[in-house]
């Protein structure tokens, strides 16, 4: 059986999208082609808490420092001198991290390649961050944000996971919410995930996907701003082809989304799903304790 050490490859990587899948293992460097998966490895050895995808910089949180590096080139990472953390998003060009004793900071100099150090927002955060995106926070006292150099209490409780792209969204124990005139319910139960297209207009959602009790649930756009939730039938059935030769369906939970040529979701146990027209195909990474997905931004010309 072939390893994630040996650079394995299936099919054609020409034109593909880099995304970076955050494992126990270390981040692996996936290049995606639609729903085919090209060339992938570890491009980072430590244990990854979290990665981000800012604008010209992926950051990835880990045990020992928050580590960047240039999309281009995944294996140039370099520390910032953040120290230990455990959650990592890029606002705009500005990077922001959690620690594990509940520090959030920004980096001073931006995105990260070029600190001058950190400016604390906040010294001990007196809930756990359960995810960060943008300038959100989601922890089990509610949802925080990043405002004026320091943090604003923005509701709820009992978050899960966040998005602050084109419309905030939050997954909590009690259900999915979107912010508008305060935190409005999309729908009831348990939501453990939640993720949207960060190229999202502010005020707009293109594309979004939420996890509750493992069904997946996809945001369908219509003529309308609103739009609705429906749940992806295509994931209840998910298999086809697995280009590893691995099992069709992976066993484990959906710990985030990206978006890029499609939807991409991935599994903590380290399987990729790429959705095409006939449903999710699943490709085995061969890493465990995956965190998430990220999946940086493509301009038009195609550059990172």
């Amino acid at each position: 059986m072939s390893t994630i050490d040996e650079k394995r490859v299936y099919g054609d990587s020409e034109g593909a999208v880099n995304a970076y899948v955050g494992s126990s293992m270390g981040l692996v460097h996936v290049k995606l082609s639609d729903s085919a998966v090209g060339e992938f490895s570890l491009c980072q050895r430590s244990e990854t808490r979290d990665v981000a995808a800012g604008p010209s910089l992926i950051a990835v949180a880990t045990d020992e420092d928050v580590l960047v590096a240039d999309p281009t080139d995944p294996e140039s990472f370099a520390e910032t001198g953040f120290g230990p953390a455990v959650a990592a998003s890029y606002h705009g060009k500005t990077l922001l991290a959690v620690g594990p004793d509940g520090r959030v900071a920004r980096c001073v100099g931006g995105s990260g390649r070029d600190a001058e150090g950190w400016e604390t927002l906040a010294d001990t955060l007196e809930a756990d961050v359960q995810a960060m995106d943008g300038d959100l926070l989601g922890t089990g006292r509610g949802v925080y944000r990043v405002h004026d150099g320091g943090l604003d209490h923005a509701g709820l409780s009992d978050v899960r996971d966040i998005s602050a792209a084109g419309v905030p969204l939050a997954a909590t124990e009690s259900g999915l919410y979107k912010l508008g005139n305060g935190w409005m319910e999309i729908r009831p139960g348990s939501t453990e995930i939640v993720a949207a297209d960060p190229a999202s207009e502010p005020g707009h959602l293109e594309r979004a996907h939420a996890v509750s009790d493992g069904v997946v649930y996809e945001y369908v756009a219509g003529d309308d701003e609103a739009g609705e939730w429906a749940r992806d039938e295509e994931w209840a059935t998910a298999s086809g082809s697995d280009d590893s030769g691995g099992p069709a369906t992976s066993s484990d939970t959906i710990v985030g989304f990206g978006y890029g040529d499609t939807v991409y979701a991935v599994s903590s146990d380290g399987t990729v799903f790429a959705a095409d027209d006939t449903g999710w195909r699943p490709h085995v990474l061969g890493v465990t304790g995956v965190t998430g997905i990220a999946i940086p931004p493509v301009e038009a010309d195609g550059d990172v």
